[in-house]
């Protein structure tokens, strides 16, 4: 059972455990208060105070729920922020409330947690300051001296920092697995392209060897039947004829065959381009495209694969998108492809060395990039890209049918 979570949910798992352990000894101190002798009034204040650290124990709960859904594969917004000081907040008041160090231990499940929530400079400083707020529970509630509380909380600081670089790592190491995933899908993508390119170029050399050694050497034999057809007479010129019939037989064939391999030279780019929607962690991509979606300049299928690369980088890496949809068309004279992600975006879109190299490779063959983005309404490319006057034939052959591929649908 186990095996078959991943990392994230195990992490999960083990908060959501230690923040139900942790209700055993607050029910003890809760029971302990109640039966304590105490005059009426402190027995008002005990129970108030019960009430508001069972209370604090259910809002850390409700926000670590919350908080680590789908943990490393969302977007983390100004909303999660709020949550996550309020989630430290729900562990000081749980110390708070029942007098005990109860909340430092939460403290440190939220360490835990934090490097996925926060970045590393922020998150450092909420754990600090956290912890030496609880400085005047040690006071209060233990009869600690200010020296023992001061001690104390620095040496929850250090079991914090402790889960904090736990947490860190893991982190880190969820991330170089994910772009370890993303760039075996753009090797998958780039050998399914060499394999395309090497089965075209295949084809043509025997499709030329073909015509240049079989079809010379049948249109000479062909020529020389004709001439012993006249040379002889009788039963030999009937035999003569037979063979100059099976040799034009034979020449239409090959011919035939030359044509078909001719035909059939084009890059499929939907086996190619399919292999970039798989296995990219936090995206779902959405691709449509022609069907068949067929390109005979193999440079100009490597533009392509190259974008739109690009372009699943930048919704990853930048753009901190949850969904993208590409959307191929041909005409005669061309490939677009439109690309839109639902990322936070930005008030003037930066042209950083991919954008740029992008259009740089766009340019050489006379094509262009339009890129329209805004806060919080994520990035939209528009890229045209000119087809060789050969490519033209398979563009207008294979408009015809648009079947919609889809990775994974848009929410």
């Amino acid at each position: 059972m186990i095996r078959g979570l991943n990392h994230n949910r195990l992490l999960r798992y083990a908060g959501l455990f230690t923040w139900g352990v942790i209700g055993l000894p607050l029910l003890a101190l809760t029971l302990d208060q109640a039966h304590l002798a105490a005059p009426e009034g402190a027995q008002a204040a005990l129970f108030d105070g019960a009430v508001r650290a069972w209370l604090a124990w259910g809002v850390f709960g409700l926000c670590y729920a919350w908080l680590t859904r789908g943990l490393g594969e969302r977007r983390i917004g100004a909303v999660d922020h709020m949550l996550v000081i309020l989630l430290a907040g729900g562990a000081i008041a749980i110390s708070y409330y029942s007098q005990s160090g109860l909340g430092s231990i939460l403290l440190m499940v939220v360490a835990c947690v934090l490097p996925w929530l926060m970045p590393v400079g922020p998150g450092i400083a909420l754990l600090v300051v956290c912890e030496f707020v609880i400085v005047p529970v040690y006071l209060r509630g233990l009869d600690f001296s200010w020296l023992e509380a001061v001690l104390q909380a620095s040496l929850y600081v250090g079991f914090t920092g402790f889960a904090f670089v736990t947490g860190l790592v893991a982190r880190q190491q969820a991330q170089a697995r994910d772009e370890q995933r993303r760039l075996n899908s753009e090797l998958r993508a780039t050998r399914a392209l060499l394999a395309e390119s090497v089965r075209v170029n295949e084809r043509t050399r025997i499709s030329r060897e073909l015509h240049d050694l079989l079809g010379h050497h049948l249109t000479a034999l062909s020529l020389n039947l004709e001439v012993a057809n006249h040379l002889t007479e009788g039963a030999a010129q009937e035999h003569v004829h037979q063979a100059h019939t099976l040799a034009k037989l034979l020449l239409s064939d090959v011919r035939e065959a030359v044509s078909r391999l001719r035909d059939d030279d084009a890059i499929d780019l939907g086996a190619t381009l399919r292999p970039l929607a798989e296995n990219v962690p936090t995206l779902k991509i959405a691709m449509e495209m022609p069907d068949p979606f067929l390109l005979d300049d193999a440079e100009r299928a490597h533009v392509l694969l190259r974008c739109t690369q690009e372009i699943v980088t930048n919704a990853v890496r930048h753009a901190q998108a949850e969904h993208l949809r590409l959307r191929y068309s041909l005409d005669g004279d061309g490939v677009a492809l439109d690309a839109r992600d639902d990322g936070r975006g930005a008030e003037i879109a930066t042209v950083g060395n991919g954008l740029r190299g992008m259009r740089e490779r766009l340019e050489a063959y006379g094509g262009t990039v339009q890129i329209e983005t805004a806060p919080g309404r994520g990035f939209q490319l528009r890229l045209y890209l000119p087809l060789s006057a050969p490519a033209e034939r398979v563009a207008r052959a294979a408009q015809g049918a648009r079947v919609p591929l889809r990775a994974a649908a848009l929410r």
